[in-house]
């Protein structure tokens, strides 16, 4: 007698065809997802840095600017160090949004680029594309109060990708640019750490004409630089307070921070 095949093979084989073909389209989409997901890291962590050094590379070039002198006849060095001044320093006007009236070097952060430095700092028209922003309604360069600006920690050239580097008495030297095309208006300023702190975003006293201190008025001529922490994080923000050591004119020469002098590395 001729047995017949058992039907719940049949069905068993069957339901694991197909439970074989839906592991396979879920195998197939979980490897698009992960191609799609490096390919986006790739975007944000190294594309963007490419795209934001090119394009800030470019601000700072067609920066209208003084080319600093030329050493005396007879001199050694091969770039004339600027006299530092202490006086009252020349102070820009705050500029209109986005536009970029200076730029930042940071010695400490021995091969990185000169940054520039513009009014805003919305990431759409000021972060992403020109690098540095300045907050508006907080001090110009080398005026009483604070002088506050902004930069990415990471993506987008990552200006302030070094911050936590920085040290107490380390120099950060700010140039402002000759906006309306006459001589003799650009300047340097040096300004040099004096405290680090990490804060929520909440907490904008930080950027306020006395830091940490809102109610009081201002004597000093300070600098806070702002990004975001722990890295590819933005859950803090670390604070670089600074003041300003002196100042002196780009026709003047260059500071010595700059030319490799034994105080470019802080102390």
């Amino acid at each position: 007698m001729t047995e017949t095949p058992a039907r719940p093979r049949r069905q068993s084989s069957r339901g694991a065809r197909i439970a074989y073909g839906v592991v396979g389209v879920v195998g197939e989409l979980l490897i698009t997802l992960g191609v799609l997901l490096f390919g986006f890291l790739v975007w944000q962590l190294w594309w963007t840095d490419v795209q934001g050094n090119r394009a800030q590379a470019e601000v700072v070039r067609e920066l209208v600017r003084e080319t600093p002198p030329a050493p005396t006849a007879g001199a050694t060095d091969s770039v004339k160090i600027a006299e530092p001044r202490h006086d009252a320093p020349p102070v820009l006007e705050e500029q209109s949004h986005a536009t970029t009236f200076a730029t930042m070097q940071v010695p400490r952060w021995d091969g990185e680029p000169e940054r520039p430095i513009s009014e805003g700092t919305d990431r759409a028209t000021v972060l992403d594309v020109l690098g540095v922003g300045h907050y508006e309604g907080t001090a110009m360069p080398g005026d009483v109060g604070n002088f506050a600006v902004a930069g990415h920690r990471t993506t987008y050239a990552k200006p302030f990708n070094r911050v936590a580097e920085l040290k107490k008495g380390d120099p950060v030297v700010v140039r402002t640019s000759t906006l309306d095309g006459s001589a003799g208006t650009d300047t340097w300023y040096v300004y040099r750490v004096v405290s680090t702190q990490i804060v929520a975003p909440t907490d904008v006293q930080v950027i306020a004409p006395v830091p940490n201190e809102p109610d009081e008025q201002p004597t000093k001529r300070m600098m806070t630089m702002t990004t975001c922490h722990p890295m590819f994080s933005a859950r803090e923000r670390y604070i670089v307070h600074l003041e300003l050591d002196y100042w002196a004119p780009v026709s003047s020469g260059t500071p010595a921070e700059l030319v490799g002098s034994t105080t470019a590395k802080g102390r």
